[in-house]
């Protein structure tokens, strides 16, 4: 591999071991070989313009602008499509808000509550590194599993220590046992949909890492690193594991233009 790329979020299949991706290659395949990775520069991934980076991505004016930057994306208790209330883009707003959404249970650093859309679950859970997750409860809105996440956060944690996870391998817990004792706080809108997950199973996820090798992790910032080198010795959620303790963390990256290549 020696290829220029504008850096966005790896894709992912599930697998024993789950299969990673970055602008098409299967990065499953450079385990335990060393890579360089050299910064050139940004650009947005939306307007595709050579500006910095302001968040998620994109460039400022684009993250005040794109309705998919919007508040309710983090915050999807403030979501009102379905009040047919306008927040940046109406039509995009309903076609993302006014779908199936799940409520879940996920084990990646720890027990923790989350949300995202139905036809998005596997994406999203491996994208947080989840051993274990279960389904709370289906809601037909996003602003219903907005509302049931903010109950519920008053008794779990709703974050991801992403060290944790790099470097520790969670205990087993009993997520349907879990989800049992958190129907309870569910707030009065959402407990009629509580029974069409009830029967799910514990879904599992192992990744391409071996967690008891990694003692200590830092995060690579390419924008002021700007050169790297290293030996690619595990994948985990968006993150690419090096062997001298140095961690890619794709996300945070995206927009950046890396040269990324074998040696």
């Amino acid at each position: 591999m020696n290829k220029t790329i504008v850096i966005n979020k790896m894709s992912a299949e599930p697998g024993t071991p789950v299969r990673y991706y970055l602008d098409g290659f299967n990065m499953n395949f450079f385990l335990n070989r060393r890579i360089s990775v050299k910064f050139n520069g940004f650009q947005c991934l939306n307007c595709k313009g050579y500006k910095p980076v302001f968040r998620q991505g994109v460039c400022k004016s684009c993250f005040f602008e794109l309705p998919q930057t919007a508040d309710w994306v983090m915050r999807p208790e403030l979501s009102q499509a379905h009040l047919d209330i306008e927040d940046r883009d109406l039509t995009y707003e309903k076609k993302v808000q006014l779908q199936p959404h799940i409520v879940y249970f996920a084990v990646s650093s720890g027990l923790k509550v989350g949300v995202t859309q139905k036809t998005q679950l596997t994406t999203r859970l491996i994208d947080q590194g989840a051993q274990q997750a279960i389904p709370i409860v289906e809601v037909p809105n996003r602003y219903l599993a907005g509302i049931t996440e903010v109950a519920l956060k008053e008794c779990y944690n709703d974050k991801t220590n992403w060290r944790q996870m790099l470097t520790q391998t969670p205990q087993p817990i009993d997520l349907i046992a879990e989800r049992e004792r958190a129907l309870s706080h569910l707030p009065n809108e959402v407990k009629d949909y509580a029974s069409s997950a009830l029967q799910e199973k514990t879904l599992l996820f192992d990744y391409p890492i071996n967690q008891s090798r990694i003692k200590r992790v830092q995060s690579l910032n390419m924008s002021k690193k700007l050169n790297f080198n290293g030996k690619l010795t595990g994948i985990k959620a968006q993150y690419l594991v090096f062997n001298n303790r140095d961690v890619l963390n794709i996300r945070i990256n995206e927009g950046l233009v890396l040269n990324i290549k074998t040696i």
